[in-house]
This record gives C-alpha cells, sequence and structure tokens, in this order.
C-alpha cells in the first residue's frame, strides 16, 4: 500500500502533491486533507485485485 500511496503522489501536479514525509518504508506522513482521498484509492485498488471465486 505505501507504494500505491507513494505512486499516487507522484502522479499529482506538484502544488497537489500530500506526503510530508517518508519515515519509514512503511510509514509515510501526510496532509490531514489527503486522509479520504487516499483511503478511496487503497479500497478501489483492493477490490480491483481481489480475487472471487467463480461460482
Amino acid at each position: 500500500m505505501a507504494q500505491l500511496i507513494r505512486n499516487l503522489n507522484a502522479s499529482m501536479l506538484e502544488t497537489e502533491r500530500f506526503i510530508m514525509r517518508m519515515l519509514d518504508s512503511t510509514h509515510i506522513l501526510v496532509l490531514p486533507h489527503a486522509e479520504g482521498m487516499i483511503k478511496q484509492r487503497i479500497k478501489v485498488f483492493s477490490n480491483h485485485n481481489t480475487y472471487v471465486k467463480p461460482q
């Protein structure tokens, strides 16, 4: 998920980027206003990458 967040941040215009600091490989400090957008993008990503067994 950290890589997804880094890629999302990198794809934005410089004025819209939200990562304040990479604390380590799994912890990222982001601007508070970006929380909802990040959670929504992770949900979409997870839904597209979840295996559903055919019936």
